[in-house]
This record gives C-alpha cells, structure tokens and sequence, in this order.
C-alpha cells in the first residue's frame, strides 16, 4: 500500500484527501497539521469546515485508509507522495508587501520534510505559489548529502468553495505540471495514476512544471475580471436606467463570451481572488511589465470600489447618515453553502458601516463563528444573531451580501412589520422579488437595475 501524505487540513488539503482516499482504496491517505484542535475537529463528528457533502465522503472512509493526525515529522517519513497545502497568505511586510505571496510557511514546510526524509519521495504543491516556485523547493530539497532525490509537482486545486466535493468528484480538468526529465515524467505519472482512478483521461491536463503554477493563478485572475467587468457595467446600469442583468443575459448568449460569472453584485471574496491577483501583479513588476501588472490591479481596485460604492449608496438612501442605526446584515460567507469568510464582500461592508458608527446585526446560517474570528479587535462593537427575523426587529435597513437561497425564501412581510419605518433593503446579490418588497412597503436597491422607492414627489 503507498503512502499518500497531505501536509495542511484547510479547505484544499482536507476535502481533497478525502475524495482520493474514497476513490483509492489501495492508497493510505494521512492529513496532517499542526494545529491539534483542527485535526481533533477532522477526528470528530462537528468537521472544521462546511461543504455540502463533505460530511458523507470523510465518514465513509476516515479510520479506514483516511487520517488525521499532528505527527507530522513522523508520517513525512512514511510516505512515498507528499501533497503540500499550506497557507500562502499575501506578505504584510518587506519587500513585496501587499502584493506578493508570503512564502515563510511553505518554506519551513520544505525544510521539514527534508529532515524528516528517509527516502526519496514525490513532493506535490498544492497550494496556490508564485511561477518558478518549484525551482527554489527542488533546490532545497536536493541539497541533501544523503543520496535522496526529490521530484516536485504543481497539481493546483480549482475547486470552488460551496461545490468543492462536486468539483472533485467531477472536474473540468485536473492539471500536473512536472519537469521534461525522466524522473519528472515519471512522477507526473504517478500523480496521474491517482486520479485516473476516476477523472477521465481527457481531463487530465500534462504540463510542465511552469505552465502549471502560472496556469492557477491566471485562472482565478480572469474569473474575477469577468465579475469586476460586469459590476463596474453594474454602475452606469445604474446611471442610466439599464437594467444589468438583462445586459448580462443579452452578452452572455454571445458563444465567445458566454454566461458564468457574469452576476452584478456587491463584490468577489474568498481566500484566492484578490491574493492571486495581487501575487500577478508582483510577478509582472518583477518581471518588469508594468502595464501589464497595472491592468491586472485594476480588477482588485473595482472590486473595492463595489464595496464601497455599495456602502455609498446605503449612506445616501437613508438620508445621509447611517449613524446609531439599526442595519441588519444578511450573509457575511463570501459566497453561499460555505462557513468561509475570508475577504468577505460582508465583513468588508461592516467594517464600513461601523466606521460610520451605524448599529450592526450580523446573520449567517454557517458563517457566524468565522465571522467574528475575521473582525478581531472590532468583533464586539457587532451583534451576531443566527436567526434573520430577530435581527432585522427594529432595523432601519437590510442588506443581502451573500447569495443563501434561504434569504430568499423569508416571510418579508413580517420582517417589514417588525422594521423602523422608512424600511430600506439594500440587496447586493440581486435575489429578491423587488417588485413583491417594494408592493410591501420596503424601499429596494438592487445592484444595476433600478430602484423602488416608496417615498411622494
């Protein structure tokens, strides 16, 4: 039986050892971390992280051929393929600060397998790296004197948070990205052979190794153009009457530009966007192309300016102040059917708010918890409130910043009943029936359409 070891049981490392277990009887799959109380969560019933059918795969084969465990020097010696999945944050300090990766842990991470070593091994990365990264790990793994050699791969993740067992199960595409040498090849094909345990072969994608690493980042960069081009359209839909997502749906039968990740809205988030994008624009400045890292930034920069406009326009609606008001806020998970609120569009929005002293009621179904992790210092100066209809009694104003389809389905008319009146709901995901809100009483702004107000003249 070979061993397969994960090294970080975030959201990549766990979801994705689980599903190769599940598919892999034959393998020995071993999570492990150092944080004691996560890997105690991942040996539980009440798992880390939310994600719809996560649950179900990890009961089916955890104590059978999947592991959790915090001996991480230990298991580095028993295994024969070694995936990395480490955080990778943006660096906060020194050179490159703001922009480019922060690589501290990942090279710790590189330096304890090759202590821990005691044969030659397979070393995977799967967390998302600058271009050429793998050369300064092959080179800290080889410098051995103990005759080991090390093959690294770049098997970047593209699962999307709230479809992440699904998007493993069944992928576009699977990319492995290894060195054009014997041993590379060969250490591709063993990373292949994993996964054509059940992804079909035309969907395994063979690169090498630089093409692979780039090929992750440039990915989530165009992804979130496409939202940053469609929400900055958002706001002269605004302007002129337009209605934005009719715009979406007249370009997006257009077979070259197609329909996806074309929604108008309050903003992207998530752990990868914004850090990828930004970990482009440094490569391109290292690399000296300037105006190609400053037509990158400028997807980062629209989306803070969707954040901010939408606050903006919240301020202006309700009178210019928002000062010692009630607003309820709906969804803080930066997307729907995940607890992740990383670079939340939310959390953004209420830093916004209670820097204009307004009275802040947060609601989430999964993500509270996280919620109150990210604001930190600021996480008291809120209200955290698990069930909508409490948080919106006495609101002055709702906001909707997360897609829950269960925001959806709520009984308005009791909620505008309970509300300070004028009520106001800002809906940054464009998922309620405006026309029913605005027939109930509320004054509704959408994002790219126009609003309804139900104020005389």
């Amino acid at each position: 039986m070979k061993n397969i070891l994960c090294i970080g049981a975030g959201y990549v490392g766990g979801p994705t050892m689980a599903v190769i277990a599940k598919n892999c009887p034959e393998y020995r799959v071993t999570v492990v971390d150092i944080n004691a109380e996560k890997i105690a969560a991942w040996n539980s019933d009440n798992l880390p992280i939310y994600e719809p059918g996560l649950d179900d795969v990890v009961h089916c084969v955890r104590d059978r051929n999947l592991f959790f465990s915090t001996e991480v020097d230990r298991h580095i010696g028993e295994s024969d393929i070694i995936f990395v999945s480490v955080n990778t944050p943006t660096k906060t300090f020194g050179q490159g600060a703001g922009k480019a990766a922060d690589l501290q842990y990942w090279e710790k991470t590189a330096r304890q397998i090759l202590r821990n070593a005691n044969s030659s091994k397979i070393v995977v990365e799967k967390s998302t790296l600058p271009v050429r990264t793998a050369h300064a790990m092959e080179r800290i793994l080889n410098s051995n004197d103990r005759g080991l050699h090390f093959d690294v791969i770049s098997n970047p993740e593209f699962l999307a948070e709230g479809s992440a067992i699904r998007d493993l199960e069944e992928p576009d595409r699977v990319l492995v990205g290894g060195r054009e040498t014997t041993s590379g090849q060969q250490a591709i094909q063993a990373i292949v052979d994993i996964y054509a345990h059940w992804v079909p072969q035309e969907r395994i994608i063979t690169t090498n190794l630089w093409s692979s690493e780039l090929s992750k980042l440039v990915a989530n960069a165009f992804l979130a153009q496409r939202i940053s081009s469609i929400n900055a359209i958002a706001n002269l839909c605004e302007q002129t009457g337009a209605n934005v997502e009719e715009v979406a749906h007249a370009i997006g039968t257009d077979s070259r530009i197609g329909s996806r990740f074309l929604r108008a809205g309050v903003g992207f988030g998530g752990s990868c966007f914004k850090k990828d994008i930004l970990n482009l624009v440094y490569l391109c400045e290292y690399y000296g192309l300037p105006e190609v890292a400053a037509y990158w930034e400028q997807v980062v920069t629209m989306n803070e300016y969707q954040q901010a406009n939408f606050v903006s326009k919240m301020i202006s609606a309700m009178f210019n102040t928002v000062a010692g008001k009630r607003i309820a806020l709906f969804g803080l998970a930066f997307k729907a059917h995940t607890s992740d609120t990383r670079e939340s569009p939310g959390l953004a929005v209420c830093r916004r708010l209670l820097a204009e002293h307004a009275d802040v009621v947060l609601s989430d179904p999964r993500a509270l918890n996280n919620a109150r992790l990210d604001l930190g210092s600021i996480s008291d100066k809120v209200h955290y409130e698990t069930d909508p209809y409490r948080a919106a009694e006495g609101a002055h104003a709702i906001a909707i910043l997360t897609e829950w389809p269960q925001f959806a389905e709520l009984d308005y008319q009791a909620i505008f009943n309970a509300m300070e009146k004028p009520a106001f709901i800002f809906d940054g995901r464009n998922i309620l029936n405006h026309q029913a809100l605005y027939e109930i009483g509320f004054n509704v702004f959408p994002v790219g359409r126009p609003s309804f107000t139900n104020f005389p003249g």
